[in-house]
């Protein structure tokens, strides 16, 4: 597993922001959406290319475009909806999938209630998005329910982490032969006895919709 974290001012200082309780929700989108543009250019460093024959006014060129199967962004539902726009700045061609993930606030075990993914996920590049990464237990079942359709080439982007999460993550892919790349805003202190990433920004979900 590689884990990388963008290192950048920018970044720091949206986060900042987004941890402010004061941050209401409106203006918690527009900084989550900003926010997963900047961790998106790291994410997709190695996304597949292929050459593209063109014309500029002057001469024609080479250029590139991405390959074929495009990419597919898989947002975990609720919160990860509010990264998705971000993304798809980034990445306009690729496919959007949705995979329903609820973690039980007493036992801490995540549950899928939904999805909508092709059923074959074989030679594309899959980019989850989850802006927490806290006890790493949604993260592991996404990934393992992402291998199961086929997927071998697998990027989590996440805003925040815990070092028990990216640990526990750590562990449960040490014996995997599939290549998986965590990108993360910035890596927090630890997890309170709650489960929350501490000094973390809350719940991302209510924070980005309200609570309901």
């Amino acid at each position: 597993m590689d884990v990388h974290v963008a290192d950048h001012p920018l970044i720091a200082h949206k986060l900042t922001y987004l941890r402010d309780k004061r941050t209401d929700s409106p203006t918690f989108r527009r900084l989550a959406e900003e926010l997963v543009t900047l961790l998106a250019y790291e994410a997709t460093r190695d996304v597949r290319v292929e050459p593209f024959e063109i014309e500029t006014p002057v001469a024609p060129t080479t250029g590139i475009k991405l390959s074929n199967p495009k990419p597919i962004i898989v947002p975990i539902l609720r919160a990860g909806l509010g990264m998705l726009d971000g993304m798809v700045k980034l990445l306009p061609s690729a496919e959007v999938g949705f995979l329903g993930m609820i973690r039980n606030e007493e036992t801490l075990e995540v549950s899928t209630y939904a999805n909508r993914l092709p059923d074959d996920l074989t030679d594309r590049q899959v980019f989850i998005l989850d802006p927490m990464l806290a006890t790493g237990g949604t993260l592991v079942m996404a990934i393992d329910y992402l291998t199961a359709k086929g997927a071998r080439d697998i990027t989590a982007v996440c805003l925040l982490a815990a070092p028990e999460g990216i640990k526990h993550l750590e562990d449960e892919l040490a014996d995997s032969d599939i290549p998986v790349k965590v990108v993360l805003g910035t890596i927090d202190e630890k997890l309170n006895e709650k489960g929350y990433i501490v000094p973390g920004l809350g719940d991302a979900g209510d924070r980005l919709y309200g609570v309901v």
